[in-house]
């Protein structure tokens, strides 16, 4: 299976954000981290993106896609979910 493209928008301090990431590490999935700590400018774009402006925020894109998913839920299971769906089997 190929690797979805994997953005995750997180701040210090952040629980949820270090639970992410412990996830990613384990499932050794790549990741790319915006670290949004003392940028209000980065959560303005949340805010226009998402509607949100807290973190943590993961974008998932399929691979050799510039299209993002962003997932906005709190919920490991959530998150998940949507790796999985953007996954692609490599024949």
């Amino acid at each position: 299976m190929s690797q979805p493209t994997i953005v995750l928008w997180a701040k210090e301090g952040c629980h949820y954000c270090q639970t992410l990431k412990e996830y990613f590490a384990k499932e050794k999935l790549a990741y790319r981290v915006v670290d949004v700590t003392h940028q209000d400018a980065f959560r303005s774009i949340l805010q226009t993106k998402y509607g949100v402006s807290y973190v943590p925020v993961v974008e998932i894109a399929k691979p050799n896609s510039a299209q993002f998913t962003g997932v906005t839920s709190l919920e490991l299971a959530d998150v998940i979910a949507e790796i999985e769906a953007h996954r692609e089997v490599v024949a």
